[in-house]
């Protein structure tokens, strides 16, 4: 980031909040050097960075109509979502209040009826069982450090595929250095039957499971991300490209 100007700082029992601005995007910031995320003012849908691009392959595989997001963030993902699909249900999880302020404030995320805001803890909001099961679960749970290791753990793996129906699918954001981890692939195969790792320039390292057999061929996949492509503002083929199937 360059020749940003500080639009905002905060600070909360987690810790400080920054918006910075450089006149085309808004940056999400939680520490010096952090950037948790950006958003194109002209367009606040289009989705800006390669793993959050990647998270939305999970489109090709469910056609959601209930959709959980676990982090918000700026809410680059959200405004995504509620842009792609006017009848979509959106539940946000986020555990800082002063997040959910400062995304609707400075990143544009819209306060609808379709979109449910929950001030909470998600793996806690996981153990709920009132809550409405949903098509689609992205989990994007970050802090200053890092990823929050909780979304790695089997435990919470397991609430996200008892959350989901039983076509549904989770898309989780997670590190490069996690393709190693054999408790993150036992945990993920124990509870979903289709598993595709997407890399990306950042390091980030993004999974897509569902709980049923996907049986779409690759060139389905391309033409169903290429419909997909004028409401998302940007080509899904790039992300289609660099997934592997992980065994």
């Amino acid at each position: 980031m360059s020749q940003l100007k500080l639009l905002h700082a905060a600070e909360d029992e987690y810790g400080f909040i920054y918006v910075f601005d450089d006149g085309d995007c808004r940056y999400l910031s939680f520490a010096a050097g952090d950037e948790q995320s950006c958003c194109l003012k002209a367009a606040p849908h289009v989705l800006q960075y390669e793993y959050t691009q990647a998270m939305l392959l999970s489109l090709l595989f469910c056609q959601p109509k209930r959709v959980l997001v676990l982090g918000l963030g700026g809410g680059s993902l959200v405004n995504a979502l509620f842009h792609y699909k006017p009848d979509l249900h959106i539940t946000v999880v986020e555990l800082r209040s002063a997040v959910i302020e400062i995304a609707q404030q400075f990143f544009y995320v819209p306060r609808s009826k379709r979109i449910e805001m929950m001030h909470a803890n998600a793996d806690h909001v996981l153990l709920d069982n009132n809550l409405r099961k949903v098509d689609l679960i992205f989990s994007d749970l970050y802090h200053a450090e890092g990823i929050d290791q909780v979304q790695l753990k089997n435990d919470f793996i397991a609430r996200c595929a008892e959350q989901l129906k039983a076509g549904g699918c989770l898309a989780l954001n997670c590190w490069d250095e996690h393709e190693q981890d054999p408790h993150l692939h036992a945990a993920l195969t124990e509870h979903f039957a289709d598993i595709r790792v997407i890399s990306t320039n950042s390091n980030n390292w993004v999974i897509v499971a569902t709980k049923q057999a996907n049986w779409q061929s690759n060139r389905e996949l391309k033409e169903a991300a290429s419909r997909l492509e004028p409401a998302l503002g940007f080509s899904l083929l790039r992300g289609l490209n660099r997934a592997r199937a992980w065994n």
